[in-house]
């Protein structure tokens, strides 16, 4: 039995059901391969459900509004993900007249389709010969193989996919890389590998030579950068409150938000805040009763950074013009430590 058919045996025998596993249309395909990049499966599946009902058709996304995508989306991270999704929703539906591309090369054009999207939805539906190379793969073939390419290196995808390609069974591309990526997160994991019942174990690199801790290679961490996040939480005596959309390039963008205020560390005093408010925020408002939420930073982690997060509490006796309404508050996409917050701080409708 070679290589690859022990691979594909294996997963017929452990392959989990998942309902995007019941389908080869490119469009529902591409939505399970956006969630579910960088999302554990189960948090990612309620998201897919919510997605493909909501929004059945490319159609039906590229109608929507990038608001109403970025609310559905709230809580998975990684908001350029769904802005591009909406993005080329939009592009298939009025562009490519709503057929969703499945061949790899016109995959590649779409906004936010790279080698391993592309590959998998192509493999998947046309059943088209290209590898796909993620974490799993890099992984389970580094282990085996003995690979000492740093993963995060420049020369790693195309090693790894030349190697994946070699071992294909070219009549078999979509479930060869759904076994691939499958064998990576249930019997290669990254902590705890499962070697003693791995079919693989008798010729793995890293079994054989103890070196499963050390396998797949990465270069050294990217530098955290800490941040210090102060929230205006600004709210008159109808339980109405402001909020900001984020503008630029940086994290959240195009979620909502309180006015925000940026320092440079922690501060847990009003006179300190005040002098780091730009007065245009503060400008007809009352500022007697303001008061620090929570007395310790939430901590809120993003890939390369860390976030201090305090939620200052600014009551108001006039009503606030542009005041949104508690129902209108919970239908905004914001971050999830803003979306935390708002479940705790605002426990009932107005």
């Amino acid at each position: 039995m070679t290589w690859t058919d022990t691979l594909l045996l294996w997963y017929d025998e452990n392959r989990r059901s998942f309902i995007w596993r019941q389908t080869k249309d490119p469009y529902k395909i591409w939505l399970s391969e956006v969630i579910l990049q960088q999302t554990r499966t189960a948090q990612g599946l309620p998201y897919y459900e919510r997605f493909t009902k909501t929004f059945p058709t490319v159609k039906d996304l590229a109608q929507a509004s990038e608001d109403e995508v970025l609310k559905l989306w709230q809580g998975l991270g990684y908001y350029s993900r769904a802005r591009n999704l909406h993005t080329t929703a939009q592009h298939v539906f009025y562009e490519l007249q709503g057929e969703f591309p499945s061949d790899f090369k016109s995959l590649l054009k779409l906004k936010g389709i790279g080698d391993y999207t592309a590959s998998a939805i192509a493999s998947i539906c046309n059943n088209e010969a290209e590898a796909v190379v993620d974490g799993n793969v890099y992984r389970f073939l580094s282990r085996y193989f003995g690979i000492l390419t740093p993963i995060n290196s420049s020369a790693a995808h195309k090693e790894f996919k030349s190697k994946a390609m070699s071992l294909m069974d070219v009549s078999q591309a979509g479930n060869f890389n759904q076994a691939l990526m499958e064998f990576g997160a249930l019997q290669c994991t990254p902590k705890n590998p499962k070697c003693l019942s791995c079919p693989f174990a008798p010729k793995c690199v890293a079994f054989n030579q103890k070196k499963t801790n050390v396998l797949p290679v990465k270069k050294g961490k990217v530098k955290v950068r800490e941040r210090y996040f102060n929230f205006l939480v600004i709210q008159d005596q109808k339980f109405k409150t402001l909020l900001e959309k984020r503008k630029g390039k940086g994290i959240w963008q195009n979620l909502f938000q309180f006015p925000l205020v940026e320092t440079s560390k922690a501060i847990k005093n009003k006179k300190a805040l005040f002098s780091e408010i730009p007065s245009q925020i503060l400008e007809g408002l009352s500022t007697e009763e303001l008061t620090l939420w929570n007395k310790e930073a939430i901590i809120h982690k993003l890939s390369h950074q860390k976030l201090n997060v305090y939620f200052w509490i600014l009551p108001q006796k006039k009503e606030l013009k542009n005041g949104l309404t508690i129902k209108k508050l919970k239908k905004q996409a914001v971050p999830v430590v803003i979306q935390n917050f708002i479940q705790i701080f605002f426990q009932f409708d107005s």
